[in-house]
């Protein structure tokens, strides 16, 4: 892939997160300052790898699981693996809140759970001992990707399960991102699951993260999602 060809295909993921519609030729035209045919050649690559795909109803295009797959893998290269800094303002969010439980193990990973669903407009999600605690649901069930019922169904049955699945198959990297037909369970549900792995007192492989469409703002659900991981880790 050349570097004009990944640079679109970053454009066209972060461009369908904000508007939640396929992305057409003349945005990404006015966005690289090219013609719009230069635009429409480079998306036909970009399909023919697999990348993005033409809905039925629109002249736009939308990233597919591969596609989003490469981001999120090129995100990883280029995302430094530390936490974020604190003068990041929405770390600082996380951090104030947390702290204020930071004698109590539980109240701070439910307070963490709570920013990240404020701050991504997910469903957040986190494991306290045997239990899984979820807050946002509502987040979720408003996306216009899960209006359709068979969805509904899909991201109901990917929740059931999710807490069983997590203890048996403990997900060893500090971050794991499972993109739509990736997810272990819910294949069909077109939702993506975003998790950290962190020490606590009540396990070695506690986690915590998001749950959300696969039209996600990767670069910063991932990075708020290892922050929270690794702050409740070095506090608790």
């Amino acid at each position: 892939m050349t570097e004009r060809q990944r640079q679109i295909l970053a454009a066209i993921i972060e461009q369908h997160a904000e508007i939640a519609a396929p992305v057409g030729s003349v945005m990404l035209a006015k966005l690289f300052g090219v013609s719009s045919a230069t635009i429409r050649s480079e998306m036909a690559r970009l399909e023919e790898m697999g990348f993005i795909e033409q809905p039925h109803t629109s002249a736009g295009r939308i990233p597919t699981d591969a596609g989003y797959r490469y981001y999120v893998n090129s995100l990883n290269e280029t995302q430094p693996m530390q936490p974020l800094m604190l003068e990041d303002r929405s770390a600082r969010a996380i951090q104030a809140r947390v702290q204020n439980y930071s004698d109590r193990a539980d109240r701070a990973i439910r307070s963490a759970v709570d920013s990240l669903v404020e701050l991504t407009q997910n469903l957040g999600i986190a494991t306290i001992g045997d239990e899984l605690y979820m807050s946002g649901i509502g987040n979720l069930f408003s996306q216009p990707e899960f209006a359709q019922g068979n969805h509904v169904q899909s991201v109901a049955r990917l929740l059931d399960e999710l807490e069983p699945w997590l203890r048996e198959a403990k997900p060893n990297e500090p971050l794991n991102v499972y993109i739509g037909s990736e997810n272990p369970i819910g294949k069909a549900s077109g939702a993506t699951l975003i998790i950290s792995r962190f020490r606590s007192p009540y396990s070695d492989n506690s986690y915590i993260g998001v749950l959300g469409p696969t039209r996600q703002s990767y670069a910063k659900v991932m990075r708020l999602v290892r922050h929270a991981g690794a702050m409740l880790e070095e506090m608790l």
